[in-house]
């Protein structure tokens, strides 16, 4: 029997995954020690593998069949937009993805203007501004805090994740449109789907039941 490898996003994301993966039986004893320098976990019994990834490399290691099965968020899927199956929305690390920027950035959005968009997520961005709104705007790509681009003036607005919307409002900031709910899902490499169907569509439909 052949292994079935997990691709986990660090963090969070990987702890209520297990946490999960356990009301199924499904575990991994050697994940939980705490010093382990060790880059795989296996459970040996149950020929399962598991590897804990940065969020937006786990796409990367299911679209090439290094793993079979992924948990990432629906934002990271958006953006890499490899190709993969997406199979579960599990539900936890609910929150949106927004344009958000202050009360008086809302007239620009309304007249379709040209405006500047900083983002750490262009390629979400720009399905919504050209394909969904039609708006032509220029985006920014940046990595750190997207809040400040409106602050200091070099975007209108912004698109990035809320979650309860503190931090906006703290710096003056406001949501002004959604662009889609986001949680943890569940992804499959398309071969895999094939060749180990079983095994998977069992996990599939035990995780299914264990969300009820």
């Amino acid at each position: 029997m052949e292994y079935i490898t997990f691709a986990l996003g660090k963090g969070r994301l990987a702890k209520k995954t297990l946490e999960l993966f356990e009301q199924i039986g499904i575990t991994c004893e050697e994940m939980k020690e705490k010093d382990s320098r060790k880059l795989i976990f296996v459970n040996e019994e149950r020929k399962l593998k598991f590897f804990l990834s940065k969020g937006p490399d786990v796409p990367t290691y299911v679209e090439y069949g290094a793993a079979d099965i992924g948990v990432v968020g629906k934002d990271t899927i958006l953006e890499e937009g490899r190709r993969l199956f997406e199979v579960l929305d599990l539900g936890f690390g609910k929150c949106r993805m927004c344009v958000c920027g202050p009360e008086s950035a809302r007239e620009h959005l309304r007249h379709h203007e040209l405006i500047r968009v900083a983002t750490k997520y262009p390629n979400i961005a720009k399905d919504y501004f050209y394909n969904k709104k039609h708006q032509t705007v220029e985006i920014i790509k940046l990595n750190g805090s997207i809040e400040l681009a409106p602050i200091v003036g070099l975007s209108e607005v912004i698109v990035d994740i809320v979650e309860t919307g503190s931090t906006l409002k703290e710096n003056g900031l406001v949501v002004l449109e959604e662009v889609c709910p986001l949680s943890a899902r569940m992804v499959v490499n398309q071969v895999s789907m094939k060749m180990e169907n079983e095994r998977i569509t069992k996990i599939i439909n035990d995780l299914k039941r264990a969300l009820i």
